[in-house]
Formats: structure tokens, C-alpha cells, sequence
């Protein structure tokens, strides 16, 4: 079965796709050529473990000193990269601070579209669409699709992460293949920068 999606008049796209497939460029793209507003989840989930969040605290209790930043103007703030390397090593773990985020996420999600009512078009850039099941949010599904080598490759160049570490990262998410069947439109993003633009300019055109 299908998974759910909006059914009410305003055209909300799911923009997803794997890590470092590219999909910050099309939302950026499509803010600023298209005038889209684009409601970015990996945001939400920053803001949600920001400093002295209840999210935060959560996982300092979970986490001890292990994850915990230098202080700055007294506030509590957690060091990302020592988290990221717990979860991305223990699935269970993952799992717990996925339970903690997403519905927050969720919420900051459904308070964003209660201010676009009167928007035509909305853009729902999720990473994780399919795996948080967040698909009722969304009209359409838009995939930014490219080869495992090739987000690899990127976070490779872009985060500096190990190649150990990368392809750990890549492998918390649903595989490529699994997302393709469940998309509306897959865009292709393994070749020159940019190559994008038609497809996604043609489909987001009104329908005849």
C-alpha cells in the first residue's frame, strides 16, 4: 500500500533524497528562482538540539560530558560530531534520538504550513520523508537522485568525513532503490552541476 499524501488544494512537494544527493541546491533553487517557500526539516532538527533546548538536555541526560560543547554564555550545547559519531555506530541509538527529533520536527512542520495557507506552491525538503513517514505532509514526492559512490564522494569533500564513516552514514537511510519506487519524480543529479534544471523547471510547469 501506498504511503499517505496531502489531498487538500495547495501544492506541497516533498523534496527528499539521500545524504549529499544534492538536495539543498534544488530547494535553494527553487526559493530563488521560483519563489518557492521552502520548509527545511534539517533546520528544524538543528533548532530543535540547539542550545539549552529540552531536546538538548535530553541528550546530554542520555549522552554525559561524551557529547557536551564548550559552554558559551552559560549555555548547553552539544558537540554534533561526537554525537553523530554515537548514533551513526549503534542503530539502536540512532533510533532514540530519531524518537526524540522527529516529532518536533513534525510539529515545527505543521506550524510552518498553518502560516502558507494562502501559498499556491509549498516545498517540504525532508531527508528522512519516507523513514519518518511524513509522506501525508506532501502532494507529490520529488527524489534528488544520484549513485552511492557519488554521496560518498561529496561527503567526502564537503564534511571531511572518513570514507569509513561516509559510507556508514549513507547506510542509516533507505537505500536509493526503495525511494525511486515511491516517488513521483526522480530527479537526476549524478551528472555536470545543474543539470537538473529542466526536469525540474518542466515539472513544476502546470499540468495541461
Amino acid at each position: 500500500m501506498p504511503p499517505p499524501r496531502w489531498s487538500g488544494s495547495q501544492r506541497r512537494i516533498g523534496l527528499t533524497g539521500g545524504i549529499a544527493s544534492g538536495k539543498s541546491s534544488i530547494g535553494h533553487y527553487l526559493a530563488e528562482k521560483h519563489g518557492l517557500a521552502v520548509l527545511d526539516a534539517d533546520q528544524y532538527a538543528r533548532e530543535a538540539l540547539g542550545t539549552d533546548s529540552q531536546a538538548t538536555k535530553a541528550v546530554l541526560q542520555r549522552y554525559g560530558k561524551a557529547v557536551e560543547a564548550e559552554r558559551q554564555n552559560n549555555g548547553i550545547s552539544l558537540n554534533r560530531s561526537a554525537l553523530g559519531q554515537i548514533v551513526f555506530n549503534d542503530a539502536a541509538e540512532r533510533h532514540w534520538l530519531e524518537q526524540l527529533v522527529h516529532p518536533i520536527v513534525r510539529q515545527r512542520l505543521d506550524s510552518e504550513l498553518a502560516l502558507l495557507t494562502e501559498a499556491t506552491s509549498v516545498v517540504l525538503m525532508i531527508p528522512l520523508l519516507f523513514e519518518a513517514k511524513l509522506t501525508d505532509l506532501c502532494s507529490e514526492v520529488w527524489l534528488v537522485d544520484c549513485s552511492s559512490a557519488q554521496q560518498c564522494q561529496r561527503l567526502l569533500d564537503r564534511d571531511g568525513l572518513s570514507r569509513e564513516d561516509s559510507e556508514r552514514r549513507i547506510a542509516a537511510q533507505w537505500p536509493m532503490s526503495q525511494k525511486r519506487d515511491l516517488a513521483d519524480l526522480v530527479i537526476d543529479n549524478s551528472g555536470a552541476p545543474r543539470s537538473w534544471k529542466q526536469s525540474v523547471d518542466q515539472a513544476l510547469r502546470p499540468k495541461q
